[in-house]
Formats: structure tokens, C-alpha cells, sequence
């Protein structure tokens, strides 16, 4: 059975094609500026959803030797590929079509058409939203988050992908249905190219947000450090650690017996919903070997219970006998 993100990866694309169907055939037959813009906007999208699926299987496969943290960052890799793709060709044939429209103003005809095409289109976009904002409301419930801040700070990257195309998409069909309305009232297709430069800007925007984040996750920005300040990433928005677990990390370890200290906390995304953390942690110099293993074990299990997205923690203590350092063996969480 496929997990949440996947099932929403694939609604998306069921609907994705029904939608690029139903327009591409419109905007041949009724020489629509918006339309051809918007079915660019649907090709581009499901590209998007097939990188989106190769993100979702590529990334669940199992650590191996020479992946001891498994291969959870290439969904932030297809992510981001998926993101390129809508950047540069989606974009580029709709403000194509837009800027041609207003340079050259065609006659658009079988508006009746176009209108029973965009309803049909809603309705595929308003399947796959309600997949995919389902799946985003419910994330944010379980992580005590707003639903606007989780779409922002998710570290599911086809979730963040497929809700921010649908809510464009919709978007998209208002867009076109105004500017169609336009067009039949005042008889010019200057809305229609003015609608086309729009949705351009808009996917243009989506986009670069979309290969900000994965980039972010990509290179391992850290969400925080101990003795520094609360780590953001240049938008501004933090890592999705929340608050109330990181403080709860750092009482577990300073309450935990044998440690004296925090040296540094350091935590990042090794992929969607795996937190890796590295605590080096002062302790008792009494601590002979076998204690300082066995706090250092019981440790790693005792913060792996602390946030339910810690995926391996490696704990290093410095102080003990003779300056013991324990250094566990590369493993995923249970």
C-alpha cells in the first residue's frame, strides 16, 4: 500500500492528466490565449508529479553500506528537478502565449467550450487539493502547527509540490475564466494575454519557492545550535523542529545522570520526516568505559523517544576516564 504522500503524488497526477486533456484540446479548438497558458501550466505540473513519484520510491529505499543515512534527500532532489522543470518550460510557454496574445490579438471563438472545459478542470484540481490540503491539515495538527506554517515549513517535499500546484491550479482556472469573461464582453483578447503573463508570474514565484526549500533541505541547513541562536533559513522560516521538542531535548540531556553539560546540539534533515542529531555532551570525568557506553546508549534510545521524527542520533561525550569518547555505529532508528 502506498504511504499518504505517495497516494497524493498520484491523485495529482490522475487528475493532472484528465485536466491537461480537457485543455489542451480546448485551446486548440477555441484559439484561447489563457487556455494555452493554462494547459502549459498542466503539462509542467504533471512532469512535476512523475519527479514527484520518483522522489517518493527513489527515497524510501533502505540504508546500505554505502548510504548509511539512506537515501531520504533524493525526494529533495527530484523535488527540486521538478521545481527547474515548471521554471523553465511551464513558465516559458505560457508567458510565451501571454506576450504573443498582446502583440498579436487573436479572435477566440466557442466560448461555451472553453467555460465547460474550465469547469471540468476545477473540478479534477478541486480531487487532488482536497487530497493533498487533507494531508497537509493533518500534518498540522499532529505537529501542534498552523496549516498555512506547516505548508511552509513540511520537510515532505511532494506535499509542499502537489498543494502548491493545486492551489495554483484553481487559481489558474479563475484566472482564465475572468479573462475569457473579458474577452466575450468587451470582444478583446488583450485579458487573455494579460491572464497568460499572470499565471506565468505566479508558477514563476511557486517555483522559486519550491527550489529555495529543497535546496535548503538539500544542503543540510541546521534548525539550531546549542549556546546559539535559533537556526532559520534565508526566508526566514525555521527548520520544521518545533520549539517545545528541541527544549525537551536539551532538559532529557541536562537531566540526564552523568551529564554535566551541553556542548553543542546540532540537528538537520537526512529526509522527509528524519531528523538526525548530534549532541556533544560533557559528563562525569568518575565515568570509567563501560558507564560512558552505557549512558551514551541509553541516551540515543532516551531522545529518540523525545521527538517521533528522530531517525539516528550519535551522541559524543567528552570528559570521563581518560577523555573516553564513544562513538556509535552508523544505523537507522528502529
Amino acid at each position: 500500500m502506498p504511504d499518504q504522500s505517495t497516494r497524493t503524488v498520484l491523485v495529482s497526477l490522475g487528475a493532472g492528466l484528465g485536466v491537461t486533456l480537457a485543455k489542451v484540446v480546448a485551446a486548440v479548438l477555441t484559439g484561447s490565449a489563457a487556455l494555452a497558458a493554462e494547459a502549459a501550466h498542466s503539462l509542467a505540473d504533471n512532469a512535476n508529479d512523475l519527479s514527484l513519484f520518483a522522489a517518493q520510491r527513489r527515497s524510501s529505499r533502505p540504508p546500505d553500506d554505502q548510504h548509511p543515512l539512506g537515501y531520504g534527500r533524493e525526494a529533495y532532489f527530484w523535488a527540486l528537478i521538478a521545481a527547474f522543470f515548471v521554471l523553465f518550460t511551464g513558465t516559458a510557454f505560457s508567458l510565451r502565449d501571454g506576450i504573443d496574445e498582446l502583440i498579436h490579438p487573436s479572435a477566440t471563438s466557442s466560448f461555451a467550450v472553453a467555460y465547460v472545459v474550465l469547469a471540468i478542470s476545477a473540478v479534477f484540481d478541486l480531487v487532488s487539493i482536497r487530497q493533498s490540503a487533507g494531508q497537509m491539515s493533518s500534518r498540522a495538527r499532529r505537529y501542534g502547527r498552523g496549516f498555512l506554517e506547516e505548508s511552509r515549513v513540511t520537510s515532505q517535499p511532494s506535499l509542499r509540490a502537489v498543494f502548491l500546484e493545486d492551489t495554483v491550479s484553481v487559481g489558474g482556472d479563475v484566472i482564465a475564466l475572468a479573462a475569457l469573461a473579458l474577452n466575450q464582453v468587451t470582444g478583446s483578447s488583450v485579458p487573455q494575454g494579460v491572464a497568460a503573463v499572470l499565471i506565468a508570474v505566479v508558477m514563476i514565484r511557486v517555483s522559486l519557492r519550491l527550489i529555495q526549500r529543497s535546496r535548503d533541505f538539500l544542503v543540510g541547513a541546521w534548525s539550531g545550535a546549542a549556546g546559539g541562536p535559533q537556526g532559520h533559513d534565508v526566508a526566514g522560516f525555521t527548520q520544521p523542529l518545533r520549539p517545545a521538542e528541541e527544549q525537551r531535548l536539551r532538559a532529557f540531556l541536562l537531566g540526564y545522570p552523568g551529564v554535566t553539560a551541553i556542548r553543542e546540539l546540532l540537528f538537520t534533515f537526512v529526509g522527509p520526516g528524519r531528523i538526525w542529531i548530534v549532541a556533544r555532551v560533557d559528563i562525569d570525568d568518575g565515568l570509567r568505559g563501560a558507564q560512558v557506553e552505557a549512558l551514551v546508549r541509553g541516551i540515543e534510545s532516551g531522545v529518540k523517544q523525545q521527538a517521533e521524527e528522530v531517525y539516528r542520533v550519535d551522541v559524543v561525550p567528552i570528559g570521563g576516564a581518560q577523555d573516553t569518547q564513544v562513538l556509535p555505529q552508523p544505523r537507522p532508528a528502529a
